[in-house]
């Protein structure tokens, strides 16, 4: 039986870059009962595209342009509460899974899956669940438990935004150019420069500036 286009599940899809967003609708197009229905490369085209298609699903990358798509799952929750939102990304799951999900996301899956596993999670949050890897799951269990060898990685200890200054200054942005990219005033900024020290006990701009850069070399897309 053909599936007609009242039954497929509508999909928007949310990545600033074109060839994904193309190479995706192409593989999700030709399920049966999956339509592509819109797509934006960031948060004002997203929260546009969301408002006149009224899809079921969103799916959402992390880095996009002018914005973060953190924010814009935030953003979502609240305004489209019964939204499903897949994030599929580029970025570390062990960094950032945990962050989408407490910020309204139903899964995290990355960009290097297989097509089949991407379909495997789209079916699996449609279906009412939460998708992780079986990967993360497990450590996710093992903590919960007690049971996880090891340290927490010390970034796990800021919160999303403090995470995106971080990125930021590893970058090579300074306080001005950090609040000008997230809409902020030099103030907060500075506020969240102290308390990024803080919590990971560095003791001065120099030292911020040095481990920014680090983590910001070993995770370039993050």
């Amino acid at each position: 039986m053909t599936s007609t286009a009242n039954d497929q599940a509508r999909i928007v899809l949310v990545d600033d870059h074109p060839m994904v967003r193309e190479r995706l609708a192409e593989v999700i197009n030709r399920e049966p009962d999956l339509s592509i229905c819109g797509e934006a490369e960031d948060r004002a085209g997203a929260l546009e595209v969301v408002e006149r298609e009224k899809p079921r699903l969103a799916i959402v990358d992390l880095t996009l342009k002018r914005s973060n798509g953190l924010d814009l799952i935030k953003d979502l929750r609240v305004m489209y509460p019964d939204l499903l939102i897949l994030v599929l990304s580029m970025q570390d799951e062990n960094l950032y899974a945990e962050r989408v999900i407490r910020a309204g996301a139903h899964g995290y899956i990355t960009k290097q899956e297989a097509t089949r596993k991407i379909l495997d999670a789209i079916r699996q949050v449609m279906a009412g669940k939460v998708f992780l890897s079986e990967e993360l799951s497990a450590e996710i269990l093992s903590r919960m438990l007690g049971k996880t060898k090891g340290t927490v990685r010390s970034l796990d200890v800021l919160s999303d935004r403090e995470l995106q200054v971080f990125g930021l200054v590893g970058e090579g942005f300074g306080t001005r150019q950090i609040a000008e990219q997230l809409g902020l005033d030099v103030k907060t900024v500075e506020t969240y420069r102290t308390r990024i020290k803080e919590k990971l006990e560095l003791k001065d701009a120099s030292e911020l500036l040095r481990q920014a850069i680090a983590w910001r070399r070993d995770h370039p897309n993050e």
